[in-house]
């Protein structure tokens, strides 16, 4: 592994251990060349996925493009770090095991509206705000009108 500070490709594992979910493995890591300490993850990874994005462009899947994007939507909410790796992990799970290395951005966009809207309200607005690119305030009067209504609706009654 290559140090990020200096560059050398001599680095020493000091420590390894799984994480909390046991997604990954975390490895403390040390530069003999400028005696910087640094951490590294290492995930399973099923297949390469390719994102098709709408103007027909095709890019490398990343994760930490989605991580991002959802932290954006999550800033400053009450929400707890481990949940947002887990929802994060399953999500990356989801697209791997779809069976296409193909995956488009709105089925992406999709999926993690759908998990923000279990984990919270305000982080699922926002982040439709800009997945549906609202332009005024109407578009949000629309969306949380539909999202009432669906909140609203009665529970099926089973005979």
């Amino acid at each position: 592994m290559r140090c990020p500070f200096c560059g050398n490709e001599d680095t020493q594992v000091k420590d390894s251990r799984p994480t909390e979910d046991r997604s990954a493995i975390r490895r403390r890591r040390f530069c003999p060349g400028c005696v910087a300490r640094f951490t590294t993850f290492e995930r399973v990874q099923l297949r390469e996925l390719i994102v098709l994005k709408r103007n027909g462009r095709r890019v490398p899947f990343e994760r930490d493009k989605l991580q991002r994007s959802i932290d954006i939507a999550l800033r400053k909410r009450p929400v707890e770090p481990d949940r947002v790796e887990r929802m994060v992990n399953g999500l990356v799970r989801r697209l791997e095991s779809l069976g296409e290395s193909e995956v488009e951005t709105d089925a992406i966009g999709e999926l993690v509206m759908d998990a923000l809207s279990n984990l919270d309200q305000v982080a699922y607005v926002r982040y439709a705000s800009v997945y549906r690119n609202f332009r005024e305030a109407q578009d949000f009067e629309n969306f949380l009108s539909t999202l009432q209504g669906e909140e609203e609706k009665p529970a099926p009654v089973d005979d």
